[in-house]
């Protein structure tokens, strides 16, 4: 398995790794940070170009997954790896929950420690979901959405792609969430929000809009 990333989340990413017993031929990929040496935990290498990826695709396998938090850079690396010919897989910690009925989660997510997935839930590629989530029924999450610690999506909740919701936000029943939205952490979302925007406060307002992504 080789993640892409090799500090912040990519530690995260690890630890589910190292809960699953699958540390076995594990690498990570930085080719951004000149000083962050060959081995991580004096363990686990990091690879820091092309070729190196080429030849573990190669010789390893070509699993991958991706270890930074930013949703467009999450994007970017699926990308950038798939068309070396990588596969995109998901990382689930054991001590999440995921409900036994109608729950589908698509590739490359990453799901941390006593997240909770409940029946009827749909989560899109590439996606992140921190510790203590709580994502309740009939929820839909699209691709490369990033929700943080303690986020609770209730009933029927749509969430757009490469949207952030921050750390203790509330997204109350049937509200629709756009593309490329920010949550301030704390929030209380109420009503819908459009795309490229920034909500915050109890109950979420609008405070800024934001540049589109794609």
């Amino acid at each position: 398995m080789l993640v892409i990333g090799a500090k912040g989340f990519a530690k995260e990413v690890l630890e589910i790794f190292h809960q699953l017993g699958q540390v076995e031929n594990l690498c990570f990929y930085d080719d951004v940070n000149k000083n962050i040496g060959d081995l991580l935990f004096e363990k686990f290498p990091i690879l820091n170009n092309v070729e190196k990826v080429n030849s573990f695709f190669s010789k390893v396998g070509t699993d991958f997954t991706i270890g930074i938090g930013n949703p467009y850079l999450r994007f970017k690396m699926y990308q950038k790896f798939s068309n070396l010919g990588g596969t995109f897989v998901s990382a689930i910690h054991p001590n999440s929950q995921i409900g036994s009925y109608d729950v589908e989660i698509e590739n490359g997510c990453v799901i941390l420690s006593n997240a909770i997935f409940s029946n009827s839930t749909k989560m899109g590629k590439g996606c992140i979901v921190y510790y203590n989530v709580v994502i309740t029924h009939d929820c839909i999450i699209e691709d490369f959405v990033e929700l943080s610690p303690n986020v609770i999506l209730l009933g029927n909740v749509k969430v757009g792609s490469f949207s952030h919701i921050g750390a203790n936000a509330t997204i109350l029943p049937n509200v629709k969430i756009g593309k490329n939205v920010i949550i301030g952490a704390g929030s209380v979302v109420t009503k819908n929000v459009p795309d490229n925007c920034m909500v915050l406060g109890v109950p979420a307002v609008k405070v800024k809009g934001l540049e589109p992504i794609l």
